[in-house]
This record gives structure tokens, C-alpha cells and sequence, in this order.
């Protein structure tokens, strides 16, 4: 497995971006939105490949001074499993703290147990909802510091 640094408009990045939303409009028992997504220009992915093929990718945003927040992390089901969400959890820490982010947040779905075991199992822990997931009640947030 390779890890590499794409722009946001990536073809491997747009096509596995659109893969999460529609699993998580599946798991959310939600109508699929596939109409493209804005997204903030200083966000920066990684893409995990195997065997030429893009399997995976996670995403850092920044939110405000030495806070970021990681978000978009997929991987294709076939994959899961065999540590490719943790190699590219490990890439995009490497990415903030070299950018000067001293605490990594994330917002999950609440009823997410595997999701949220991987981000425990990682050194996450529960913090209060922040910024645009105050208030929803199927959201919950995580904070690590780097």
C-alpha cells in the first residue's frame, strides 16, 4: 500500500469522496445527494493506493489556529480491515503537526460504533459538538492532541 497527497479535485479523490457520501446517505437511511460538494480551497487529502487502485482516502482542513479537523475518511469496504484508514489516519497527522495543528478534531456519526472504534482505538476522545455539528443530535465529535 502507497499513501500519496492529492489535490481535492483528484479524480481518485472525487470518485472515493462520492463512494462515503453515498454509504453514509445508506447508513443514515437518507435520499443520496450526488451534486458536487464545496469544499473549503485549504483542505488537502491522501490516497491510500494498492496495486495501482485508489482504496481509501482522509482529508485535513483547517479550522482555526493550530486546530484542524479530519475529515472525508473512507475506505472502499473491500479494503477495511487490513489498516489502510490507520496508515492514512497516521499520514494526515503527520500533515497537521507539520502545519503547526497541535489538536485534530472529527465529527462522526453517533450510532457509527466501528467508526468511533477506530477513532478511540487511535488516541480520540469525545469533546463537546463543534462548529457546524452544534445541535445535531446524530453527530459526535472527537478531539486528539498532536
Amino acid at each position: 500500500m502507497e499513501i500519496t497527497r492529492e489535490a481535492p479535485t483528484h479524480p481518485a479523490v472525487v470518485t472515493l469522496c462520492l463512494a462515503q457520501q453515498a454509504e453514509l446517505a445508506e447508513r443514515d437511511r437518507v435520499a443520496f445527494d450526488d451534486s458536487p460538494k464545496v469544499l473549503d480551497p485549504r483542505i488537502s487529502f491522501v490516497v491510500a493506493w494498492s496495486a495501482g487502485e485508489a482504496i481509501g482516502c482522509a482529508a485535513l482542513q483547517p479550522l482555526e489556529p493550530g486546530v484542524g479537523e479530519l475529515k472525508r475518511m473512507y475506505v472502499k469496504p473491500a479494503e477495511r480491515g487490513r489498516g489502510v484508514a490507520r496508515a492514512m489516519l497516521a499520514e494526515i497527522e503527520t500533515m497537521a503537526a507539520a502545519g503547526g495543528v497541535t489538536a485534530l478534531r472529527l465529527e462522526t456519526g453517533r450510532t457509527f460504533d466501528d467508526v468511533i472504534a477506530l477513532y478511540t482505538g487511535a488516541g480520540f476522545v469525545p469533546i463537546p459538538l463543534f462548529g457546524p455539528y452544534v445541535g445535531n443530535t446524530q453527530s459526535a465529535c472527537f478531539e486528539k492532541p498532536l
